[in-house]
């Protein structure tokens, strides 16, 4: 292949990427502690002054969506995505964008609905292999927060909090609704800080939650705090 030909294909490759970013917006999930940018397996410290190494974050959003300014909303379909601290590809969200309108809100589920589990293991995303997947009975884990610190008193230091479920009373799924501005490149940021949820919970006394239940549903409140615009 002549230079001339690939010089213009990748002129033509550049055009096109540069209008499809102009005709959508990225919500970039950024996985923060503290308000800076947190890194796996590296030691902080909480207001609780517990020490913590972060091992294993992933978090279902789902029926994600825009609200313009004129408080029109569009809603993405079949919008199931799993935010996965091991795949960075996987906290960008792309949505189209009306040019002539300014997005004023994210609006979005922390977990999977009810009549999604109710549909039995699927595809994509939500893949049991996935490892967000219970079974029939409790359904989808909604979101899964590992690590160690020694204020557990577990084998290993280790907590681990697998929050999830969708039958009454103990139904996980929490609607988001977040005021939002817009780049220059067209990204929208939410920060997830895990310093917010971990200054709620005492390690020491509930290092813990693997199944749906009243202690699973006081922590899927507090984790709702987590996400900001940033």
């Amino acid at each position: 292949m002549s230079k001339t030909v690939l010089l213009i294909t990748f002129c033509l490759c550049y055009l096109t990427f540069q209008a499809q970013s102009k005709d959508s917006v990225t919500v970039n999930f950024k996985l923060l502690f503290d308000h800076k940018p947190m890194e796996m397996n590296q030691s902080y410290v909480t207001v609780n002054n517990d020490t913590v190494t972060i091992s294993a974050f992933k978090c279902y959003v789902s029926d994600v969506a825009v609200q313009y300014a004129d408080q029109t909303v569009y809603k993405e379909k079949n919008s199931y995505h799993l935010l996965d601290s091991e795949n960075p590809n996987s906290m960008q969200v792309r949505l189209p964008k009306i040019k002539e309108k300014a997005i004023s809100k994210v609006i979005f589920n922390i977990g999977i609905d009810s009549l999604t589990n109710t549909s039995g293991a699927l595809s994509g995303d939500l893949d049991p292999t996935k490892g967000m997947y219970w079974a029939w009975q409790s359904g989808y884990i909604n979101l899964k927060i590992e690590g160690q610190s020694p204020s557990c008193k577990t084998r290993k230091q280790q907590f681990q909090f697998h929050l999830g479920g969708y039958l009454p009373p103990y139904n996980a799924l929490r609607r988001k609704v977040i005021p939002v501005t817009i780049t220059d490149d067209n990204t929208i940021n939410i920060g997830m800080d895990l310093a917010i949820f971990l200054a709620e919970v005492n390690l020491s006394i509930t290092p813990t939650v693997m199944t749906p239940g009243k202690t699973a549903m006081e922590l899927v409140d507090i984790s709702t705090k987590m996400f900001y615009s940033e």
